[in-house]
């Protein structure tokens, strides 16, 4: 055997069983991600951001309006696949309309959020989309993306410089802008997941999952009323509203099916 094949076998074989242990399935759906990072790990860092981030920010305290989103929260929470979720559902005085989940069970939502989510089932929905990626544990499939990328574009940088004579700089950009766009898409890819899951959440909550269509029709009539362009598609780490109403309404008939009314 080549002695230079003999010297890299150890090493392939290592990555391989890496990536074997690594691999796991998604909740309802019949994706195999990619995933180094421990659950628990995971759930450690998650809580430990939210935590620092109620120290930062502001937390919004209008008893009516807290009480709708536990109300909510909770209903979700009785049917997400997540195991020793630590739950909580706080909402932040800041008028950018967003929301975001962290590993272990912690949510954010914005007070600008309210206005386009208009009732229980909107919320729903949000909710359920954020929550889509603890369970399918986009965070830290990203991460694990983030380093084999890095670990590509320096043995890519590294043979096009030996074998091809290509300036390190220029392979380096090249290699790296490639990574970046193909980064973007797989968490374009992860929108849409965390769409489909969280339109299934809620319609096993008694949420109609119908709302979760109408969510982002109102969130591309709110870009279009507040002049906020989506931008390149390609650049995009979120798919553009009118794929994910598209993506959203191919899935209804599967969510509809699990969607009973309380």
């Amino acid at each position: 055997m080549n002695p230079y094949f003999s010297r890299l076998l150890p090493v392939a074989l290592m990555a391989t069983l890496l990536l074997v242990a690594a691999c796991g399935d998604t909740p309802d759906t019949d994706r195999t991600r990619l995933n180094f990072l421990d659950p628990d790990e995971e759930a450690r860092r998650g809580i430990a951001e939210f935590n620092a981030m109620k120290t930062q920010l502001r937390i919004y305290e209008n008893p009516q309006i807290n009480q709708i989103v536990q109300k909510v929260g909770h209903r979700l929470a009785k049917v997400i696949p997540v195991s020793n979720a630590q739950w909580e559902f706080v909402i932040f005085d800041d008028p950018a309309p967003n929301a975001f989940a962290l590993p272990g069970g912690k949510v954010g939502i914005n007070t600008g959020l309210f206005e386009i989510a208009e009732n229980e089932a909107g919320l729903a929905a949000v909710i359920g989309h954020e929550v889509a990626h603890i369970v399918a544990r986009h965070s830290g499939e990203r991460l694990t993306r983030g380093v084999i990328s890095a670990g590509a574009v320096a043995a890519g940088s590294y043979y096009l410089n030996k074998k091809a004579e290509v300036d390190p700089r220029l392979a380096s950009l090249l290699l790296s802008g490639f990574a970046a766009v193909n980064y973007k898409a797989h968490s374009r890819e992860q929108e849409l997941e965390a769409d489909r899951l969280g339109s299934l959440y809620m319609a096993r909550a008694g949420f109609d999952p119908c709302e979760s269509v109408r969510l982002w029709e109102r969130f591309a009539a709110y870009r279009e009323r507040t002049g906020l362009a989506e931008g390149s598609s390609l650049l995009r780490s979120h798919p553009v509203d009118s794929l994910r109403i598209e993506k959203l309404k191919e899935y209804l008939p599967h969510a509809m099916k699990e969607y009973r009314p309380l």
